[in-house]
């Protein structure tokens, strides 16, 4: 379906530092794979066109962001380090006679990641690029930009940065926002002080009643679906979440807390747990205004920090969503200064950190598993990642290719309605079902 035309390497256009860039707690028990991201544009283009501009833009934004131009250095206990050589980004045009309402919703297929390129997992770590981008030619004269940012050089925000940037050069526009490089401002000062406060978000997540390991759930089949959130349904939810609390001076639960909560208790729900199985819910924290002092504006890397909740099924659906939200709220809250610094001194001391990060792949048995009979649940609400314009309008539609393993969820924001959201919905092919009708039916 997706024919490849050219492949071709992207180096900085001019030199750039060379040397070891050191990574921080974060960056190290993040995701280790890429991200895949789409870009949608509607025709018609000069493609031709298309490809100069980006080929041009691409080496003059990669002076700015050079580390993406270098490669990753295992030193061991899974740990990287980055080498700033300017190997640089991966580049590839291809073509498909698909057309842009062959794909529909959107969401994620094998036919849509395949406007992204993959990574050869199997080459060695140090010949694996940081950053690699594709550009389809679809044959209804659209175009599918796909891009593939190493999760452990930049978080969501960071990533979103780049790409505006990218889009600013292609304009012929300046860089606007210099990215802060300097990620020692992220290193653990005091390494031999122990952890000040429990970390459940980093403790192993509950296996179901009865397991001794997950693995029966990791070869489950699964399947990826799109729900859609209107803004009367988000509202309805927000109201539910909100009602009947005791203080009534309290800040009224987000969109955020109300719709994961639904979602978890709509998870317990359809994978027919028994009522005294404990579930737990991941979710990530942005960082950058929670430490003392803020990150600089910005900071380029893994400004996020992994948030936990644990309940049981029973206590999830014999209680309101209020119930729910009140657990999400409670990990918020307590993400201060203190606790984010006690968190990154228990990763500094792990002996090997691999265990605890998140591998992001379906059917990956290596690290923390976050399926049934948990969740993760991420937002890209908050991220300006939408109005990508590299000098032909701003795109149709920006999501993902894939998301992760089973009892991974994102919420980002509709490109085709206003106030509406999209969530992307990854689970059993045996629960989804159940789930999608709960979702509706307990709003």
């Amino acid at each position: 379906m997706v024919k490849l035309l050219e492949s071709c390497v992207m180096k900085p256009a001019e030199h750039t530092p060379n040397g070891i860039m050191s990574l921080s707690e974060f960056d190290q028990a993040g995701v280790i794979t890429h991200v895949p991201v789409v870009y949608f544009y509607q025709g018609p283009i000069d493609f031709d066109s298309f490809i100069v501009t980006l080929k041009h833009s691409l080496t003059k934004v990669l002076v700015p962001f050079y580390p993406l131009a270098g490669r990753l250095r295992d030193i061991g206990g899974g740990r990287f380090e980055v080498d700033c050589n300017p190997i640089g980004a991966q580049f590839l045009v291809a073509e498909s006679e698909a057309t842009i309402e062959y794909f529909g919703d959107f969401h994620p297929t094998p036919e849509l990641r395949a406007l992204v390129p993959l990574v050869d997992s199997k080459a060695p770590l140090h010949e694996q690029p940081l950053l690699l981008v594709q550009v389809t030619k679809l044959s209804c004269g659209g175009i599918c930009l796909g891009t593939a940012i190493s999760h452990v050089m930049a978080d969501g925000p960071s990533g979103s940065h780049f790409i505006t940037e990218w889009a600013r050069i292609a304009r012929g526009e300046q860089l606007s926002n210099p990215p802060f490089l300097d990620r020692t401002i992220l290193q653990v000062k005091d390494p031999l002080l122990p952890s000040s406060f429990d970390h459940p978000e980093y403790s192993p997540p509950p296996l179901l009643v009865g397991r001794s390991d997950a693995m029966e759930e990791i070869t489950k089949k699964t399947v990826l679906v799109i729900l859609k959130l209107t803004k009367k349904e988000v509202d309805k939810l927000k109201e539910k979440a909100n009602h009947g609390r005791n203080n009534v001076n309290a800040r009224s639960y987000s969109s955020f807390e109300a719709i994961a909560g639904h979602m978890w208790r709509c998870a317990s729900k359809a994978r027919r747990h028994e009522s005294q199985q404990p579930t737990r819910l991941f979710f990530p924290m942005d960082v950058r205004n929670r430490l003392e002092p803020p990150l600089p504006q910005f900071y380029f890397g893994n400004a996020i920090c992994r948030a936990a909740t644990t309940s049981t099924s029973g206590e999830l659906l014999s209680k309101p969503l209020s119930y729910a939200s009140s657990k999400i709220r409670e990990e918020i809250d307590k993400a201060t200064d203190e606790y984010l610094r006690s968190s990154m001194r228990l990763l500094k001391n792990l002996p090997d950190i691999s265990e605890y990060r998140n591998f992001h792949s379906p059917g990956c048995t290596q690290g923390a598993f976050h399926g049934n009979p948990n969740m993760a649940v991420n937002s890209w609400t908050r991220i300006p990642i939408y109005g990508a314009d590299f000098g032909w309008g701003k795109e149709i539609y920006i999501g993902p290719a894939a998301v992760g393993s089973e009892g991974k969820f994102l919420i980002s924001l509709s490109s085709q309605e206003e106030d509406s959201l999209v969530i992307v919905v990854h689970l059993q092919v045996a629960h989804v079902e159940d789930f999608k009708k709960f979702f509706y039916e307990d709003i």
